[in-house]
């Protein structure tokens, strides 16, 4: 396979990391940064990243914005590695900077390629579900926080899209550089990182910590168990099919059934799914919720692409979801300066659960203390 001509939307872990990986390999890539400090340092001394034991510095072409790329430049291929909320317009300027067959791969967490899909041909649309931590250590220095054997890139098309010969050039550029995998079900496994990113990312911006310390709490555990139930139910009326999370958790251990959500902490089966989230919990006990860091950094939290999504589709479906709801509630006060991140934000949305479970005061009471 020849070298592909990727624009890359992104220079922080992710994009940064993706973009040495791909440079290295020999594809000629442009990393479009969004910050001019950053394309600048690039520019002067390379984008340097930390990953598999080593630092590799590359050389990268690097622009600020698109306004500064070559108006008659065409790539084979943009890959969307911002956040969330900046995804769309992201993918609408790469539009222009495209052959007519380009690709767009999307890997920002929530369902962007189904917002996408709307107004541009699925067929160019490559779903993209990263599972692998990166972060940036300061402008154009990046850094891969889980190793390839952790997890990579998973590649998929959505319901009715066209295979393309050049759909098979980028999945075989990344297989070069991660591990890749390849999806049939697209929809299925973007819902299941849904599911663990409204409960992980949000729980993470509303108690403003790292997840090995606020799942040690019981109910931060339960309202993490009562978000991913609250999606599964909205995925099901969706029709999609869930997968395995990385392969391993299986959404269906940790999904609360009609008898169990209204039981209080610790009753019956319940045991083994808060001993489920602990270990999980364990196993990722440094992770830092990127909506945390978004808000950090003065940025707005981009809940409405996380929780936000599922309380409009469950709208749509007359499906409850107050918890969603008031994570959403919670977490744009935060964005909008009127709350910090504190674990008290979580002792209020439990008040409000308890409440809507129909629990008895005293035990509210007893569980927040």
């Amino acid at each position: 396979m020849t070298g592909l001509r990727a624009l890359v939307f992104g220079g922080g872990g992710i994009g940064g990391t993706l973009t040495a990986k791909l440079c290295n390999a020999g594809h000629d890539v442009t990393v479009v940064t969004r910050n001019p400090e950053i394309s600048e340092h690039i520019k002067a001394n390379g984008l340097k990243a930390n990953y598999d034991g080593a630092e590799h510095v590359t050389r990268p072409e690097a622009v600020a914005t698109v306004e500064q790329l070559n108006p008659d430049a065409r790539f084979d291929v943009a890959i969307i590695a911002v956040p969330p909320s900046s995804a769309e317009k992201a993918a609408t300027d790469a539009l222009g900077f495209l052959r007519d067959d380009g690709q767009i791969v999307c890997c920002p967490n929530g369902l962007i390629e189904e917002r996408l899909a709307k107004t541009i041909d699925p067929s160019r649309i490559i779903g993209g579900v990263v599972s692998f931590g990166a972060s940036m250590l300061g402008p154009g220095h990046v850094e891969q926080t889980s190793t390839s054997a952790d997890g990579g890139l998973t590649l998929g098309r959505l319901p009715g899209a066209r295979d393309t010969a050049l759909f098979e050039d980028v999945v075989a550029a990344f297989e070069e550089v991660l591990p890749t995998h390849r999806t049939d079900n697209l929809r299925g496994v973007r819902w299941s990182k849904l599911a663990l990113n409204c409960a992980v990312s949000s729980l993470g911006a509303l108690g403003g910590d790292t997840l090995g310390e606020l799942i040690s709490y019981r109910i931060v555990r339960r309202l993490a168990l009562e978000i991913i139930t609250e999606v599964v139910d909205v995925a099901r009326a969706e029709g999609v099919e869930l997968v395995k999370v990385s392969g391993t958790l299986d959404l269906n251990m940790v999904t609360l059934g009609r008898i169990e959500r209204r039981r209080q902490i610790g009753a019956g089966t319940l045991v083994a799914k808060h001993a489920l989230l602990l270990a999980v919990g364990q196993k990722y006990k440094n992770m830092r919720s990127s909506m945390l860091r978004a808000i950090e950094r003065g940025r707005k939290p981009p809940v409405d692409f996380l929780n936000g999504e599922i309380t409009t589709r469950a709208l749509v479906h007359g499906i409850d979801v107050p918890v969603n709801q008031s994570f959403v509630n919670v977490i744009r006060e935060i964005g909008d300066g009127a709350r910090a991140p504190g674990f008290e934000n979580i002792e209020d949305i439990y008040r409000q659960t308890c409440e809507v479970r129909g629990w008895p005061i005293e035990f509210i009471q007893r569980a927040v203390s």
